[in-house]
């Protein structure tokens, strides 16, 4: 296979970033044949580490996904072939058939992760563990990354997604688009992956940077083509875009982080925001409101806002009451004690905030608030605007235990720091 040559980490950053942008690609390539998840990753894991050992030396390929999609096939074939394999797993030709693994380009196959994420969908696989396991198999996304957007622990998710991949494979689920019929159903679970990664995103956007246009738009782009007269799937393309306008404004010049209401609305994407409300508009034409056109609208009130001024507030408050009643969510709830700080006051929004459980508590609903770094931000700013320096400080060191992205931590420290001493309060 011809080869650029680039030497030391220069490769060794492609062979990431091959891995990265078509990991999900590549794995549903890999699966198509056997339909085992967990072979397809760990033949591309070990592509990957022959990469890594022989690029820096050898040169990068003009076809790195093709490389390692060809180095993981072989391993796959390798262990069809092995005596262990031969023993224990009962032959079934149309899946086994190496022709399923030849000649394939992989930039050539434009729905595979779309037939993968939906055979994550199946009804033979936990709904708790289908949204992350299209995060990790499809997008490449690590189970420590997807825990905390679902409040639960890495090794938590890491067991819901072992046993996943497991009934995958032991119930010979097919990768392949089902019916027609079944796509309504399935569908549900695909815009909650497509959101999951639109949040996970989000939060680790600064401390590991991914390729832009982000995953999470793509797809949402994808899916508002194919079911255009959905006004859910247009929701979510609205909200990922209306998030995505922002994030050059994320940060200043020096890399420190800016909120929201601090943000420059000259720096946001203007293109991307008209697309946005074109979204929004479509979908409003359906007649039927629903949780991702009303997360859309939030975001589209505060890209509204003029430089120096608030947002709406007002609308603020009936959208996030809406989408409580909606599709209740810790996130949600969050983000409604936010809004109900500015429009009542501190105390009423740290009292919505205490409405949620002791996040200190022994479990249930509480256990997932603990685990949950938006709360501890927001209760240890409502505590620092109620003179509580003390209580506030605790709360900071919760959210800063919780926070990866080095300038959100930076600014949260910054804000610890700027509290006055118990006494002096």
């Amino acid at each position: 296979m011809p080869v650029t040559t680039t030497a030391g980490d220069g490769a060794s950053d492609a062979a990431a970033a091959a891995a990265r942008d078509g990991y999900g690609r590549l794995v549903a390539l890999l699966a198509a044949g056997s339909g085992d998840l967990q072979a397809a990753e760990d033949a591309l894991g070990d592509a990957l580490e022959r990469a890594l050992r022989t690029w820096p030396a050898g040169g990068v390929p003009d076809n790195p996904a093709g490389w390692l999609l060809t180095v993981a096939r072989r391993r796959l074939r390798d262990r069809q072939r092995s005596a262990e394999v031969a023993r224990t797993v009962p032959l079934v030709p149309e899946r086994h058939a190496p022709a399923r693994l030849e000649d394939v380009d992989p930039d050539a196959v434009g729905d595979r992760r779309l037939e993968l994420m939906l055979a994550c969908a199946h009804p033979a696989v936990d709904p708790v563990a289908r949204t992350p396991l299209m995060l990790t198999t499809v997008l490449g996304f690590t189970a420590a990354q997807v825990a905390p957007a679902f409040s639960v622990p890495a090794a938590t998710m890491a067991t819901r997604l072992t046993r996943a991949k497991r009934r995958i494979r032991d119930a010979g689920v097919p990768f392949a688009l089902p019916d027609r019929s079944a796509l309504p159903g399935r569908m549900v679970d695909v815009l909650e992956a497509v959101y999951g990664a639109y949040v996970v995103e989000w939060a680790t956007a600064d401390a590991e940077p991914r390729p832009l246009p982000s995953e999470a738009l793509r797809l949402a782009e994808v899916l508002a083509q194919l079911v255009p007269d959905d006004p859910e799937v247009r929701g979510l393309a609205a909200l990922v875009l209306l998030s995505s306008a922002r994030a050059a404004a994320r940060t200043d010049a020096a890399g420190r982080f800016v909120p929201l209401a601090d943000q420059d609305p000259a720096r946001w994407d203007a293109a991307a925001i008209a697309r946005a409300h074109a979204h929004l508009r479509a979908a409003h034409a359906r007649g039927a409101v629903g949780r991702f056109q009303l997360e859309a609208a939030v975001q589209a009130v505060h890209c509204a806002r003029r430089p120096g001024e608030p947002p709406d507030l007002d609308a603020l408050r009936r959208l996030h009451d809406a989408l409580q009643q909606v599709a209740p969510s810790l996130g949600g709830a969050v983000a409604r004690a936010a809004v109900v700080a500015e429009t009542d006051g501190p105390a009423a929004g740290l009292a919505a905030l205490d409405a949620l459980g002791d996040p200190d508590g022994p479990g249930g609903p509480e256990a997932r608030v603990s685990r949950f770094q938006p709360a501890w931000a927001v209760r240890a700013d409502l505590l620092a605007r109620l003179g509580r320096p003390g209580d506030a400080a605790v709360a900071y060191d919760r959210a800063l235990a919780l926070t990866s992205d080095p300038a959100l931590r930076a600014h949260l420290r910054a804000r610890r720091a700027g509290l006055p001493s118990p006494r002096a309060s």
